[in-house]
């Protein structure tokens, strides 16, 4: 009997760890969170404390981890650390932090929830960035030395330096990463999940990686030549040295309570601007704390951390909203509002089907369910109360009306997803083109609002943002809007249906290989309507300049398709498009010239002012250099630049701005 209930115990620990993993694997790899903080930390003390009663760890146990599925998305060569970077202890608990502390003087920060790297430094000069890894053995990134802030590049410390800490995206710049992704599935679940696939990718992509503003967080100096034993001056020092530290404040166990609460309510108000998943605390007394000893992965002195619990609340479900995407229809739970954290929440995402599944989601009005804002940040449903039937899963898209069908992932998680290859949600780039300032510019349009007013189906179609007012009590009603919302849309709708000029106009139609310049070119060519008729007749546009036989392919292609022609004699309709005559033959002393302008500009606003006089000379500007090009225009004519070698490899004349004013002008 005895054997029985160690055999059940012992896969119950497997279950535990195959689930731990899962969702690990999940949140540190990809971009579906399978399980929240929450539940991830119940399940991980539910598997300490039965290793605890039985004595009995398994493999891949999450407990003798030290961080290394987290970075399984990293490639890279890998390295020992010179100083093994163990985890903390971790609690809920501030009557533990306060026992830790004892006598002694402590500092209190951030546990800051991004990616751990340790910074190497010999004779002033950065030479390894390590990712933290299983804590023995990282990987080499130092390759990206120019792309995340936080790193200087040269100290004025001479000896052996190797520091240890964060590097973090903050919720502004992830919000704004995000909201360039049109496609919600591709979209990243938190900033940690974004900090960790963007230190995952490649030399290639280092332009990509800076313009995401990763950020190192120095939390603690590992080693140096020189004796500093308070860890408050070791931090004041590698401010000093110019690195960007975490944030800190000096306490004692009597202090802590305050403090904590203190920091603690600054996420709850919103006023923390970097992803933290808890506070830390450590010894100011260095010497002490490196008198611990080592149990297990973690370090007894090295620092204590506190996680916060998750403030729950019970609420019912009333409704299951379907969101369709470009590759599923995600499930949002909408229930009766609950105050978490001192907001207000009425919606949180259900994920998946499996997920629904996992949860016991009966039907709506019949679920009651418990609510957490994870990280005191997102709204999650971590559990069913109580259930009765079952929820249904729409068989017709909620933006286009297409039949649906469920599909199972290589992970084995189901997925509702729509059928229908032209559905709007798979396209909302497109539609976020079409109402962009390059195209029909509608003020307070966002991709956002727009992918709401897709899954609502107010908008299958670019003619529908026309005739949104049809739809404007359902669009005042809906959560972020009102009245005044509403009147400043439908105004900004009207603004540009009589507004947009040819230009804009084409450029907004989405048609292959035709943006603005081309746009641009085909209008001056034909004028306005002229280009209209042009088209309708069949007239090739390849001897229009800068169009050519590729793109005028590319143009009857989309013609030809009977969708596209409807769109285009809607809007057509719909819109008030100002007429345009076709330009004039443009003759000046750039006439026939084609130039190639680079580098920083002096003498002009900016090269677009550079570009514009060119062109109204009757020259070109292209964007590389090749036979055709008769000038290449720069002030480096020196420098080692691509299109300087080419330039000299064709024998293409180079000039400085200097001289091409003085020879096409403008007269100054």
């Amino acid at each position: 009997m005895e054997q029985e209930h160690e055999t059940g115990t012992v896969e119950k620990m497997r279950e535990l760890i195959r689930r731990l993993n899962a969702a690990s694997e999940a949140y540190y790899g990809g971009r579906d969170e399978v399980m929240s903080n929450y539940e991830w930390d119940a399940l991980f003390d539910e598997l300490e404390r039965l290793e605890g009663e039985t004595g009995i760890v398994l493999p891949d146990s999450p407990t003798q981890r030290v961080g290394a599925s987290q970075e399984d998305n990293i490639a890279g060569s890998k390295e020992p650390h010179e100083y093994p970077a163990l985890s903390l202890a971790k609690t809920k608990q501030i009557s533990e932090l306060m026992e830790w502390a004892g006598e002694r003087p402590v500092w209190l920060s951030w546990k800051l929830d991004g990616l751990t790297l340790v910074v190497t430094y010999d004779g002033g000069r950065l030479t390894k960035i390590l990712t933290r890894g299983n804590g023995a053995v990282g990987t080499n990134i130092t390759f990206m030395r120019d792309a995340i802030g936080g790193i200087p590049a040269a100290i004025p410390e001479r000896g052996h330096l190797v520091v240890r800490g964060e590097a973090v995206i903050s919720y502004p710049d992830f919000e704004r990463i995000n909201e360039a992704i049109a496609d919600p599935d591709e979209k990243y679940a938190n900033p940690r999940n974004l900090a960790s696939g963007t230190l995952g990718l490649d030399e290639k992509r280092l332009e990509e990686v800076k313009a995401r503003r990763v950020v190192f967080h120095a939390f603690t100096l590992v080693h140096a030549d020189r004796e500093i034993v308070s860890w408050g001056e070791r931090m004041d020092y590698l401010d000093s040295l110019g690195f960007t530290t975490v944030e800190r404040e000096r306490t004692d166990a009597a202090g802590l309570a305050e403090v904590v609460q203190r920091w603690t309510k600054r996420v709850e108000e919103g006023r923390m601007p970097l992803p933290a998943d808890g506070l830390v605390i450590c010894y100011d007394d260095t010497a002490y704390a490196a008198t611990g000893s080592v149990t297990g992965h973690h370090a007894t002195r090295a620092g204590y951390a506190f996680k916060w619990q998750d403030e729950t609340a019970e609420t019912v479900l009333r409704k299951v909203e379907w969101s369709c995407g470009a590759t599923t229809i995600t499930p949002v739970a909408i229930f009766d509002p609950v105050q978490l954290e001192g907001t207000t929440v009425t919606r949180a995402s259900l994920v998946n089907l499996s997920e629904m599944d996992r949860l016991g989601i009966g039907a709506e009005g019949e679920t009651e369910i418990t609510v957490i804002k994870a990280n005191k940040i997102i709204p999650k449903v971590v559990g069913v109360r109580k259930a009765a039937g079952r929820y249904t899963v729409p068989d017709r898209c909620p933006a286009c009306g297409a039949e649906t069908s469920v599909a199972e992932g290589a992970s084995g998680a189901k997925t509702l997803k729509c059928d229908n290859p032209r559905c709007p949600a798979k396209h909302l780039k497109k539609f976020a083109r079409f109402a962009g300032k390059t195209g029909a510019d509608i003020d307070g349009m966002s991709i956002e609002t727009l992918r709401e007013f897709i899954a609502a189906g107010f908008v299958r179609t670019f003619p529908d943002l026309f005739r949104l007012e049809a739809h404007g009590e359902a669009i005042e009603a809906m959560e972020g809007f009102g009245r005044k919302s509403r009147e400043n849309l439908m105004a900004a709708i009207e603004r540009s249906r009589t507004h947009t000029d040819a230009v804009h106009f084409l450029t907004a139609l989405c048609i292959p290989q035709i943006g603005p310049d081309a746009a641009k070119k085909l209008v001056g060519a034909y004028g306005w309507p002229g280009l209209a008729g042009e088209l309708e007749a069949g007239t090739s546009f390849a001897q229009v300049d800068g169009i050519g036989p590729e793109r005028n392919g590319a143009i009857y292609e989309w013609y030809g398709e009977a969708e596209n022609r409807q769109v285009f004699d809607e809007l057509r309709g719909l819109m008030e498009i100002p007429g345009e005559a076709a330009a004039e033959k443009k003759e000046g002393g750039c006439a026939g010239l084609t130039f190639v302008i680079t580098g920083e500009v002096n003498r002009f606003a900016n090269r677009d002012a550079f570009k514009a006089y060119v062109e109204s000379q009757g020259g070109k500007v292209a964007g590389s250099v090749s036979k055709k090009t008769a000038f290449l225009v720069t002030n480096e004519p020196d420098s080692g630049s691509s299109k300087n070698k080419k330039a000299a490899e064709l024998g293409i004349p180079i000039l400085s701005e200097e001289e091409f004013i003085s020879r096409f002008g403008p007269e100054t």
